[in-house]
């Protein structure tokens, strides 16, 4: 293992280091590749540009340097009965990456997310050439809890999003660090001046899966015919991401209103989503970016009804949007599976269009559940840096 310098001053040329230590990434989907490029530039500037990429991700991921082995885009699958179709593709690329970390030999995997993929990635390694870590904790607190003994017998080390995770992940013994999440990161969100609004705003967000998107919109367009009725200068706007924007403006055409789909940076997104009055969305990572803009909005989600007759069984949890998990109350409405109406998403998503009290009781909730994961001083990507390579540092020592 090639040492590793760590300054607590600051980024500096390291004279022991004989080569840029490589580290190997492996990210599933969108939100993943949003991780993953903000650990890389992190990264880079700990090292002062001394570290090397490769593994798995997406275009933000490619942006700042990495080539992936495979489109992302494979492994963004969602859905027990959804993944079937796709098992021998999903296995050929397990097969595939692993055999990728043991002829480059990397000085660390971190894999991001993508939970079942890179569980099985980090099964088939072990014992593992080098130290993995896995970013963002499988959500034990949620399903199947007994998840955390397999996981700590393959993964070295956790890298934690919210502080309430850690007690599942010690009762097993599994080293983790709380690294906060990624929205702490983000500044104060300026709202878009691209467009004045004429009337109310609603920004749409389907999903960012190909299949969330097929079985959303058509429910998604009923709610928009029905509000234009008591809403007629109403105005769409849908942000999503390249490698689902075909199928969205597919799916959009005949709409009876025009949608703006906007493709572009985290940050135009965001500043996009700040201009909204309200918000309907599928359920995921998702409701914290809007909490963050300060967008009221409703929760829905409808799944295939096997996978969500399976899973049913399996949670464990009051509520599925993270802004409700992590205030422990209902702070958003959410609509899931048969009650995900459309005069259930009508009636709601109404509300917070004319009702003024319930909108803003609804920000003050998001603002207070936002700054429970602010950590105090190091952003969350230079947490996770450092965890990083703290760990690469301790097993060039032979600690790990």
């Amino acid at each position: 293992m090639r040492p590793v310098c760590l300054s607590k001053a600051g980024p500096r040329r390291c004279t022991e280091i004989m080569a840029s230590p490589l580290i190997f990434l492996l990210a599933g989907e969108p939100s993943g590749d949003a991780l993953g490029a903000d650990l890389m530039r992190a990264l880079k500037h700990k090292t002062d540009e001394h570290v090397r990429f490769v593994g798995v991700g997406g275009p933000a991921m490619e942006a700042e340097g990495m080539t992936s082995l495979f489109p992302m885009s494979e492994l963004s699958v969602m859905g027990l009965v959804e993944v079937l179709p796709r098992l021998r593709t999903l296995l050929d690329r397990i097969r595939e990456t692993v055999q990728a970390v043991r002829d480059l030999e990397p000085d660390v995997v971190v894999t991001i997310d993508a939970q079942d993929f890179s569980y099985r990635v980090a099964r088939t390694l072990a014992p593992a050439p080098c130290p993995v870590v896995h970013y963002v904790a499988p959500t034990v607190w949620a399903w199947k809890p007994r998840r955390a003994k397999k996981v700590a017998a393959v993964v070295d080390r956790l890298l934690l999003l919210f502080p309430f995770e850690n007690r599942w992940w010690d009762a097993v013994g599994q080293d983790n660090v709380f690294v906060g999440h990624p929205i702490a990161d983000l500044q104060m969100v300026v709202p878009s001046t691209e467009a004045v609004k004429t009337g109310h705003r609603l920004a749409l967000l389907p999903g960012s899966r190909a299949g969330e998107i097929r079985r959303h919109l058509p429910i998604f367009r009923l709610v928009v015919e029905r509000l234009l009725e008591s809403h007629p200068r109403l105005e769409v706007v849908l942000p999503t991401v390249e490698n689902v924007a075909d199928l969205v403006r597919d799916g959009l055409r005949d709409w009876p209103v025009g949608v703006h789909v906007h493709l572009g940076s985290p940050e135009e997104r965001r500043a996009l989503l700040a201009t909204a009055d309200a918000a309907l969305a599928v359920s995921g990572t998702v409701a914290l970016d809007l909490a963050a803009a300060g967008v009221p909005h409703v929760i829905a989600y409808k799944a295939n009804p096997l996978t969500a007759a399976i899973v049913r069984r399996m949670l464990t949890i009051r509520y599925v949007s993270l802004v409700n998990l992590i205030a422990d109350a209902p702070v958003t409405p959410e609509l899931l599976q048969e009650w995900c109406t459309v005069d259930s998403l009508v009636r709601e998503v109404a509300r917070l269009l004319d009702d003024p009290e319930a909108a803003d009781r609804q920000r003050q909730g998001m603002s207070s559940v936002i700054a429970s994961l602010r950590p105090e001083g190091v952003s969350p990507s230079n947490r996770a840096a450092s965890a990083v390579l703290d760990i690469m540092q301790d097993a060039s020592q032979g600690a790990v």
